[in-house]
């Protein structure tokens, strides 16, 4: 990791009963792209805003590019924050609605303009600097908002749900772009995201809360290929879950779908615990399979097409649901239908043992 910009030391956060960050540590680099991702309500609001100083901490320190934040108001934070709304004044043009920030720090004219005229350049809206809000389509406000929030260049960006009002493909791109920008500015970003796609896409690393908690914090691979928890197993993509009891020499047995694996490191004997399987890690076959440490049969329950990838559910002859997905490579492989008898094969080193 880049060196230490950010560091949040057992931060916690009440709101009467309700416990919204419980005991929060983390740094984060200077230049690191960096998301906070988990469902609603699992405190990554808060703890952004406790970062960007509309909140205060009940215990624990934030120290920012080495100083602490203990009762720097949020006007004299080296962060700014893109809100949700793009919070654009509807009065304004969009070159008065980037430049605001830097009128009310006293900026001359001249300076303004040319500061103004350059973040246009760099959002791509050169040409739109005398138009209103509501004359831009929701992705040309997404940017007149970013321009907004690095006019001051601040060395924190705080970005929350940046792209939630942006349709799919627009999203897309708009990740891209947000990627791009963040190499050039050399700044850190901190995204808050409920979409796992949107973190994995964009961020360096990922912290996926629950509950006010760090559930796990890593890469994208790392939290995908090793989820620690199954909470983050069912979160990050799609996953098969099984219910499995250790048994005596270091074997896991499982009822539904029946089968057994081994344990990486002894676990002491009658321990319960998941197995993980992520569906793109199943072979599905017509005929019999030609190896496999894992082997099931059963029937296709449904198969859904998805363009690039086709998804299938197949129940065992043991009673167990799988879910199994490959990507369509167009030359047939993937055209088992419903109702087919089937063969699923999978490698123990593709089954992650988490605790239950």
């Amino acid at each position: 990791m880049q060196q230490s910009l950010v560091r949040i030391d057992g931060v916690s956060k009440h709101f009467g009963e309700t416990t919204a960050v419980d005991n929060v540590s983390l740094d984060i680099g200077a230049g690191e792209f960096f998301a906070l991702l988990g469902p609603s309500g699992c405190g990554k609001t808060t703890l952004m805003r406790l970062v960007a100083g509309f909140e205060t901490p009940d215990s624990g320190s934030i120290v920012i590019d080495g100083v602490d934040m203990a009762g720097v108001p949020p006007n004299r934070r080296p962060v700014n924050m893109m809100f949700q709304s793009y919070a654009l004044f509807p009065h304004m043009s969009v070159a008065a609605n980037i430049g605001f920030g830097l009128k009310q720090a006293g900026m001359g004219k001249a300076d303004i303009a040319t500061r103004v005229a350059d973040l246009l350049k760099l959002v791509q809206l050169e040409k739109l600097g005398g138009r209103k809000p509501d004359q831009l389509s929701g992705g040309q406000r997404q940017r007149v908002a970013l321009a907004r929030a690095i006019a001051r260049r601040p060395k924190l960006l705080l970005l929350d749900e940046p792209l939630a009002a942006l349709d799919r493909k627009l999203r897309e791109e708009t990740q891209f772009e947000l990627m791009q920008l963040q190499r050039d500015l050399k700044i850190a970003f901190m995204v808050v995201t409920h979409d796992q796609d949107e973190a994995m896409a964009m961020a360096q690393r990922i912290a996926v809360m629950r509950a006010g908690q760090i559930e796990q914090l890593g890469g994208a691979r790392e939290i995908y290929e090793t989820p620690a928890t199954t909470f983050v197993a069912q979160f990050i993509g799609e996953i098969n879950l099984f219910a499995a009891t250790v048994e005596r020499g270091q074997v896991v047995r499982c009822a539904a779908p029946a089968f057994t694996c081994r344990l990486p490191e002894p676990m002491a004997a009658g321990t319960a615990v998941s197995l993980a399987v992520r569906p793109e890690r199943i072979r599905l076959t017509r005929g019999e399979p030609a190896g496999g440490e894992v082997a099931l049969s059963g029937q296709v329950m449904d198969s859904v097409y998805l363009g690039d990838v086709k998804v299938w559910r197949v129940r065992t002859d043991d009673g167990g649901l799988l879910r199994v997905s490959a990507v369509n490579s167009g030359n047939g492989s993937e055209d088992i239908r419903r109702g087919e008898r089937v063969h699923l094969t999978f490698a123990e080193s593709d089954i992650r043992i988490l605790p239950r």
